[in-house]
């Protein structure tokens, strides 16, 4: 895939209109062990990403002066011996359209004279303990010339904030880029299936048949740890272990997604192990999924975030009545937050560079309003343990489906496209 620097020269040229004549320093993450000198796989920190698609660590970002100046790592053929290519700061420049490159060995020596005289300096303060002392020693070298006239910054300020209110609405080219995640993540999904129906019949072999369907198109992985859940495994929200046989009669829950440049898919599937929902299995389904689709009917612009989630949490409080696990008026059940013994979480959660994305749920003390551009995970779901006062048909029954959602002009676009009715998971698996 060509890269085009276009969306990222654009971003940053509106986070230097936001921080006028101050100066912001944004550092990428750095590598991380795995285990003694076996480092994970490197991934880009998300702010840093989202301003320059720059990905090689030992990076960092200035914006100062209308100007966009990267610090990178120098060309080195030895190290691109071991280690791969690196860009070096001059090819950097030009393929990231950045105004200026410099080797990042120079940025103790540079950035004094960058913050020097800017009314404001923007860092994440407390984020990086290593950062905080090297911004504390280049503000101390600034204030080391005040005889000849030098200032530092009178204002410190943190660009999280700002940064985050631009990221929670995603522009055309993440748009774009979000839809090939889901697609994907929905092909992943839909081969679970055939699998589980065929021969696969561990949550291994599942996150197996995943990772190699999300690994041929091309994504960079897991976009999070995946949840592979059998049975009862399925009533723990975070199951991780993806180690156990699947049984026939039970259902499985699969919560995963793929990355692809950088954005991250949220897919929940629920499906039968054999290819069938029992009876009492249906009837669950049906209730989840109706909660879906008036979550997913009750998100567009203007309405407040909370509303989707409320209209969820009606209708499967009356679910919860009719299969006999609650009793009583259903505004009653609601306002008591009775339901909340079998339905425990919030219907959904922003998406974007991270699979729980920046950006605040609340302003000024209300729930905030959606707004075209915003992408959020519609997940309902019904978690029924094996305990003595529920009917024995429902004991061990966890489901969870889960789409990702763009608001749009109009109302909203669902990217993801996996397989959801009774009837379209029992004939994926028929035709295993």
């Amino acid at each position: 895939m060509t890269f085009d620097p276009t969306p990222f020269v654009r971003r940053r040229a509106h986070f230097l209109k936001l921080i006028g004549d101050g100066v912001a320093l944004i550092p990428t993450a750095p590598t991380c062990l795995r285990n003694r000198d076996n480092p994970h796989p490197y991934r880009a920190d998300s702010h840093f990403w989202h301003l320059t698609g720059f990905p090689e660590p030992e990076a960092v970002l200035v914006l100062a002066g209308g100007r966009s100046i990267l610090f990178c790592r120098e060309k080195d053929v030895l190290r691109e011996i071991w280690n791969g290519f690196r860009y070096g700061p001059a090819a950097a420049a030009e393929t990231f359209g950045f105004d200026e490159a410099y080797p990042i060995a120079t940025l103790d020596e540079k950035l004094p004279p960058l913050i020097a005289d800017r009314p404001t300096l923007w860092h994440a303060f407390g984020l990086d303990a290593q950062w905080d002392t090297r911004v504390a020693r280049a503000l101390d070298a600034v204030r080391a010339e005040a005889r000849i006239g030098k200032r530092p910054p009178h204002q410190l300020r943190d660009w999280r904030a700002p940064l985050d209110a631009l990221r929670i609405i995603k522009d055309k080219a993440e748009q774009d880029l979000m839809r090939r995640a889901a697609d994907i993540t929905s092909s992943g999904h839909a081969r679970a299936m055939r699998a589980c129906a065929a021969c696969a019949r561990t949550e291994y072999a599942l996150e197996a048949e995943l990772t190699y369907e999300f690994r041929r198109h091309g994504a960079s992985g897991h976009a999070y740890t995946p949840i592979v859940a059998g049975g009862k495994n399925a009533c723990t929200l975070h199951y991780v272990d993806n180690s156990q046989p699947l049984t026939d009669g039970d259902l499985v829950l699969i919560d995963a997604g793929c990355e692809f440049a950088g954005y991250a898919a949220d897919i929940t599937r629920t499906f039968p192990v054999n290819g069938r929902f029992s009876p009492a299995q249906k009837e669950c389904y049906e209730i989840v999924l109706a909660a879906q689709s008036a979550a997913i009917a009750a998100t567009c612009p203007g309405v407040r975030y909370n509303v989707p989630h409320e209209a969820a949490v009606r209708v499967l409080t009356q679910g919860m009545v009719d299969l006999k696990l609650l009793a009583g008026d259903v505004d009653g059940l609601i306002e008591s937050a009775a339901y909340r013994r079998f339905y425990m979480h919030n219907t959904g959660h922003w998406l974007g560079l991270d699979v729980h994305d920046v950006g605040d749920y609340r302003e000024a003390g209300e729930w905030r309003e959606l707004a075209p551009g915003m992408t959020l995970t519609c997940e309902p779901g019904l978690y029924i343990p094996a305990v003595p006062d529920i009917p024995a048909a429902l004991h061990n029954i966890g489901i969870r489906i889960e789409d990702d959602v763009l608001v749009t002009p109009e109302g909203c676009e669902v990217y993801t496209t996996a397989p959801k009715s009774v009837a379209e998971i029992e004939e994926m698996m028929r035709g295993a």
